[in-house]
């Protein structure tokens, strides 16, 4: 009885030592925005300082960052619900119809870094006119959210019942129909799953936004440069964007975490 409850205090000094290091670089990012330039440099105001919104205002007065967030989130939106729309039948076919050697096609697509793909598609998007476009940005950044997607839908569909199915087509019912009508429902933890996480990566990605994007449609994770120079860096208003950046994905994952778990577990299960 006395070693259980001393291994669950060990168990959970442990994790709250995790937790600590995990939200140490938010906390420090948080507060950081919340002090001067004079206050952020300095060790005797780290804990003791007076708060103040000056960085956010700066950051909305002084950059067109409405027009960033907005760059960003029509650029995640579109990029998943196009990658969603293209990636649930292909896995599906995937899935069901025999299609071994796509499955590896994916794999590779997802494990390939998009570095090596980006000066070939600058020269293919500067001869297209897509530089500097939302069509060409969320063009690239479907190249992560589709095969991702693809990825942990597979085995949802995998584990469908082919009598149930087998069922409705007997029944009358089209191939078409039955996954639209049966199959997906069943699968929306895995929906949920793939699409946020395929958001979150779009929302966060900043190499193609380097290569791809031009000063109309920057996006979140490339403003951050304009707070650094080549002589300084405004840490606080540079910690306030980069909290603005980071808040959405904090609250997608605080809101949709039961859907997450379920559906990555699920999908480990089953895969």
């Amino acid at each position: 009885m006395r070693t259980s409850k001393l291994a669950k205090t060990n168990y959970t000094i442990v994790n709250l030592v995790i937790l600590l290091l995990f939200l140490f670089p938010f906390l420090w990012m948080l507060t950081g925005s919340l002090k001067s330039q004079l206050q952020v440099l300095s060790p005797n105001h780290m804990f003791v300082f007076q708060p103040s919104f000056k960085n956010y205002l700066s950051v909305f007065q002084e950059y067109d960052y409405l027009k960033y967030i907005w760059n960003t989130f029509v650029i995640a939106t579109v990029s998943t619900l196009a990658s969603l729309f293209l990636g649930l039948p292909a896995a599906y076919g995937i899935a069901k119809f025999n299609m071994p050697y796509f499955g590896l096609a994916i794999l590779v697509a997802k494990i390939i870094p998009s570095i090596t793909y980006l000066v070939p598609w600058y020269i293919l998007f500067n001869k297209m006119d897509l530089i500097d476009s939302i069509g060409g940005m969320v063009l690239a950044h479907m190249v992560i959210g589709l095969p991702f997607i693809m990825w942990v839908m597979i085995p949802f569909f995998e584990e469908f019942p082919k009598e149930v199915e087998e069922s409705a087509w007997i029944d009358g019912s089209s191939k078409l129909r039955t996954f639209y009508q049966m199959v997906l429902p069943v699968s929306v933890p895995g929906i949920v799953t793939s699409s946020l996480l395929a958001f979150i990566f779009s929302w966060n990605n900043f190499m193609f936004s380097l290569v791809l994007a031009g000063e109309s449609t920057k996006t979140l994770p490339l403003a951050i440069y304009n707070f650094m120079s080549n002589t300084s860096i405004n840490w606080g208003a540079l910690m306030a964007a980069a909290c603005i950046i980071t808040l959405p994905v904090i609250l997608i994952a605080l809101f949709s975490q039961k859907y997450v778990v379920s559906g990555l577990s699920a999908g480990a299960v089953k895969g």
